[in-house]
């Protein structure tokens, strides 16, 4: 049974220095936006919020491939794991955003900008996931359903970015686009930096999240074994980690 929490403590040092030196990017080193002022801050957390919680979804859907063509249940937990944590990353890049458009809009929420919507059904979409996930009982079906709803939802994350891309109308400013960057040296870096630290916390949360769930089946088995029961063996590639 791998061991999910080898190498946290570092993981978890370098995700506190990165997510430190971003924020003192933030607050001492980048300018302030000529037009929407101090506010303009709050992109270096939105933006990186939602761009992780995309990859998120879409690193999901790979792992959930890998379940279905090795049969390897471990690969279903970990998949169930990242869309898990990429759908409260997703959320609260919803939340910065809103806060965002409310200080430079007068809204908490637009429907004329194709950005926001779509990323709004996609979240949607994903949100889905759990009811639909554990309102099937038997093991092997829901793990099976599971990872084709992930596959379908990460594949379809990549689609819906070319199709806002090549809308026409839109009210979101797009400083990045496919071929580069329209950001000043400083605030491209800080982006950057404050990019790094929010992937680095998103894998941080999603090891530490795995190594719990992993301690939790070890103690099951223990348990097992101190009331008797001789005849445990470890799971073959195929058996079911209790989520």
């Amino acid at each position: 049974m791998p061991t999910y929490g080898k190498g946290l403590r570092g993981l978890s040092i370098l995700t506190l220095v990165t997510i430190t030196a971003a924020l003192i990017l933030v607050f001492f080193y980048v300018p302030l936006d000529a037009t929407q002022g101090f506010i303009q801050k709050i992109f270096y957390i939105h933006v990186p919020l939602a761009i992780v919680s995309l990859c998120g979804f879409v690193f999901g859907g790979v792992l959930a491939v890998m379940h279905l063509r090795t049969g390897d249940r471990r690969y279903d937990l970990r998949s169930y794991v990242a869309i898990h944590m990429a759908l409260i990353f997703g959320v609260a890049a919803l939340l910065a955003g809103s806060i965002w458009a409310k200080a430079s809009w007068g809204h908490w929420w637009v429907w004329n900008d194709p950005t926001l919507v779509s990323y709004l059904i996609v979240l949607l979409m994903f949100a889905t996931y759990t009811p639909f996930r554990f309102s099937i009982e038997d093991p092997e079906r829901q793990a099976r359903y599971a990872s084709v709803f992930a596959i379908l939802g990460g594949a379809f994350v990549p689609l819906n970015f070319i199709a806002v891309r090549a809308a026409q109308e839109y009210v979101h400013p797009r400083v990045l686009t496919l071929t580069g960057s329209n950001l000043p040296g400083p605030m491209l870096l800080t982006f950057l930096v404050s990019l790094l630290g929010i992937a680095l916390l998103y894998v941080t949360l999603w090891k530490y999240e795995m190594a719990a769930k992993n301690a939790r089946m070890q103690m099951r088995a223990l348990r097992r074994r101190l009331l008797g029961d001789d005849d445990i063996r470890p799971l073959p590639r195929s058996a079911a980690p209790s989520l």
